[in-house]
């Protein structure tokens, strides 16, 4: 776990450095509940209350520390590169997903590999003969270089030994979910590579 880091901003009625915010408006600071008490007849002219992820106001007029931001994860993933003879793992970074989104798994932080590119996915729930993945793979991909006529993925042609009934193009960056509920990420690893290499030799 990464300490958060403290959040200093001045006093709205000393100028001391403090961490603590009005809870109502959260936007003026104070060093201590005397003096958000001390600056209320003022500080009540301008404290516009801030609405609740609820959606109700919050009404409560006392320094409180603002809430942490949420923590970044980071997860080991699969990266098929076009220009590498094998798949390497990296790590990637994940987002939190919004308070006030439906989803529940991180957001994957990818751009780095894609170039700007489209990105899309794809969830892989078979291995090999069919059998259902205990840890489902997420597959990322970039729609371009599939249709346009990308060089080769010479890591996903390494292993698939060439055989697949066609070629992929373009890069793909795999990671796995922590269980079927596919509610966060765990480490992805070479023990996913057959369960990849029977989808690529699939792939038409």
């Amino acid at each position: 776990m990464h300490a958060v880091p403290v959040i200093n901003h001045p006093c709205t009625l000393c100028c001391r450095p403090t961490s603590m915010w009005c809870s109502r408006c959260q936007s003026a600071w104070y060093c201590s509940p005397e003096h958000i008490h001390s600056d209320w007849p003022r500080h009540r002219k301008e404290c516009i209350p801030a609405m609740s992820p609820a959606g109700s106001y919050n009404m409560n007029m006392i320094a409180t520390p603002p809430p942490a931001e949420p923590q970044f994860i980071s997860v080991s993933a699969i990266l098929f590169s076009p220009e590498d003879e094998r798949p390497r793992i990296v790590n990637v970074s994940c987002r939190p997903s919004p308070k006030s989104s439906q989803a529940l798994c991180p957001v994957p932080l990818l751009d780095s590999h894609f170039e700007g590119n489209e990105i899309k996915s794809l969830v892989l729930t078979e291995g090999l003969n069919g059998e259902p993945l205990r840890f489902p793979l997420h597959l990322w991909y970039a729609p371009q270089a599939l249709q346009r006529g990308s060089p080769v993925n010479r890591s996903i042609f390494h292993i698939t030994s060439g055989a697949a009934e066609k070629a992929w193009c373009g890069p793909v960056v795999v990671l796995k979910f922590n269980g079927s509920r596919r509610q966060g990420y765990s480490d992805a690893g070479s023990n996913d590579l057959p369960a990849l290499s029977a989808y690529f030799l699939a792939y038409k």
